[in-house]
């Protein structure tokens, strides 16, 4: 195997690990704030996804698009707070399970009634389309490297939110101790609905890059809803740093196990068969990836911490 290819595998992996932080992000953040299980998070993927292939489709531009998947997505992240989840935070996690289930229902059948059965589809800018070429001459396609890039972009942008802000020391505070915060005077529901729409526009991002990459469909935001729970237990619930470390060691086990382990099944089993078994060994490799981590650290790898 040359180096060129091994080099084309990490950027994939880390491509699809900083989609994963995208979605895990808001995850983490609702649940350390809230307390809730939001099995929803996935239709603001969704969500995110058709407004930016509907507007796109409409003004003919990506980037109106792109801000539309964020307004969508967080627009539809507070209808939600505020009709819904907010009768949840008091309940019992089975409730919220529920709840929360049921919206991923709703959101479905109400996307399909909006735009049909049929998937849709997004054009790559014209800025970011081709390949550059890298150091080590690895040609690497321009907009995998933009979606890094705003994955980098989106850490930081965290990172300063909650570290550097007045809102962001809120956060932390309400991740700790939310009757202590509400006994000095912050408005909590105001907190939630915050925390709730930035989850749900990051979510909505997400979807709105991957967008470009594959089909915009119904239903698309569930498989990667699997994920984002994945990397949120590596990491640590409630833990953003966490959430982006778990969300790179995600992209970069799946994408390796994808890769590899068909190779390495061919050396025991024929041509034929050997496909099948490595995919799904790589299926796999993620949730032993996780059991391994959650032995040696049970509260994942930056618990309760943002």
């Amino acid at each position: 195997m040359s180096a060129t290819l091994l080099a084309e595998q990490v950027l994939n992996g880390l491509q699809l690990g900083v989609m994963l932080f995208l979605m895990s992000a808001g995850l983490t953040l609702i649940f350390g704030v809230m307390g809730l299980i939001n099995l929803a998070h996935g239709s603001f993927y969704m969500v995110g996804a058709f407004a930016c292939a509907a507007v796109a489709a409409a003004t003919g531009s990506f980037w109106l698009g792109l801000a539309a998947s964020l307004a969508g997505a967080a627009a539809a992240g507070t209808l939600v707070e505020a009709a819904v989840i907010r009768r949840l935070y008091a309940r019992d996690h089975l409730d919220q399970v529920l709840a929360t289930f049921a919206l991923i229902l709703v959101f479905s059948e109400g996307t399909r009634w909006l735009f049909g059965s049929f998937p849709l589809y997004l054009d790559i800018p014209p800025v970011l389309q081709g390949a550059a070429t890298l150091p080590g001459g690895v040609q690497y396609p321009v907009y995998r490297l933009a979606v890094i890039g705003l994955g980098v972009a989106v850490a930081l942008g965290l990172y300063l939110l909650i570290s550097r802000t007045r809102l962001g020391m809120r956060i932390r505070a309400g991740e700790n101790d939310r009757e202590m915060i509400a006994a000095l005077g912050v408005d909590i529901g105001r907190l939630n609905t915050i925390v709730f729409a930035l989850g749900a526009a990051l979510a909505g991002l997400a979807g709105a890059t991957v967008g470009a990459l594959q089909s915009v469909q119904v239903g698309m935001g569930e498989p990667v809803l699997i994920l984002a729970f994945v990397v949120i237990v590596i990491g640590g619930i409630g833990s953003v740093r966490g959430a982006l470390l778990g969300a790179l060691l995600v992209g970069l086990v799946d994408t390796a196990g994808r890769f590899f382990l068909p190779r390495i099944a061919g050396l025991f089993v024929p041509p034929a068969e050997a496909g099948l078994v490595g995919s799904g060994l790589a299926s796999m490799l993620i949730y032993v990836v996780m059991a391994v981590i959650l032995a040696l650290r049970p509260r994942g790898l930056f618990a309760s911490h943002a």
